[in-house]
């Protein structure tokens, strides 16, 4: 993986922390609606169903209690980006603690509810500098909650794709943050300037290694919109069907990101 850029992007932590309980509240309210056939639904994550899913977004959340009753560590050793390719490291571990919970909370709407509730005393009470030890490595506090954006935005996807007629809406602040993060990643993951990344309204970068544009129109040029982008990102979509079914464009000879595709899975 490379280093990421020296100046990283920066989020600002009151709209993160507003982004994270509007888009937690979106799927505890269609959860709230949810029958035992639809909790019984597949979904596209494997063997999983749709309660497991539901129990793993409320896992996703829980991760900053977990981290936060750890102790802090001494500094500070990565940035956020750096948290997209580290979240594979232990699906084994992941997969049981999911289907664990699933199994000992029936009222999946509920312990959502529960989960809310706890997280808005913890964040009351702890600064958003506060270290944490997290799987990517040492991360302020604030900086891991944009990481529970992605999980809230990708999971909302996975939920609207498993039941049909769902429709979670995406929270505007919450899609924003998720968007940017995984863009940054493809700059990380592919440093260079050749190509342009755009993925309106919410996040522009420039990756591929080759010459460098510096005006006008730049020759490599990928466009798409946010959940596209962030199903291609997490492997949801491939490179090849979203440019068979226009949902993205490409234009250029260095244009072509299948092979930087997927970054987090």
């Amino acid at each position: 993986m490379a280093t990421p850029r020296k100046r990283p992007r920066s989020y600002d932590p009151a709209r993160t922390r507003a982004a994270v309980f509007a888009q937690l509240g979106h799927v505890r309210d269609a959860v709230r609606t949810l029958g035992p056939e639809q909790f019984a639904l597949p979904t596209r994550l494997g063997d999983w169903t749709v309660r497991e899913l539901v129990a793993h977004i409320g896992m996703a959340l829980t991760a900053v209690h977990r981290a936060v009753d750890r102790p802090a560590p001494p500094k500070r050793d990565v940035q956020v980006v750096e948290w997209v390719f580290a979240t594979s490291s232990n699906a084994a571990a992941i997969d049981d603690f999911t289907r664990r919970l699933a199994a000992d909370h029936p009222d999946l709407g509920a312990h959502l509810a529960d989960i809310e509730e706890r997280l808005r005393a913890l964040l009351a009470e702890h600064p958003g500098g506060r270290l944490l030890e997290t799987n990517a490595g040492a991360l302020p506090l604030d900086d891991y909650l944009v990481t529970r954006t992605v999980e809230l935005v990708v999971h909302t996807d996975d939920l609207n794709a498993a039941v049909p007629g769902l429709g979670i809406p995406h929270d505007r602040q919450a899609l924003a943050a998720a968007t940017r993060l995984l863009a940054d990643a493809l700059a990380v993951k592919a440093p260079g300037g050749s190509t342009e990344v755009r993925v309106p309204p919410y996040a522009v970068v420039q990756c591929v290694e080759g010459p460098r544009h510096t005006r006008g129109t730049p020759p490599n040029v990928v466009e798409t919109d946010p959940l596209t982008w962030i199903r291609l990102a997490t492997g949801r979509l491939t490179w090849a069907d979203a440019v068979t079914e226009a949902e993205v464009g490409a234009s250029g000879e260095r244009a072509d990101l299948g092979g930087l595709l997927p970054l987090l899975s």
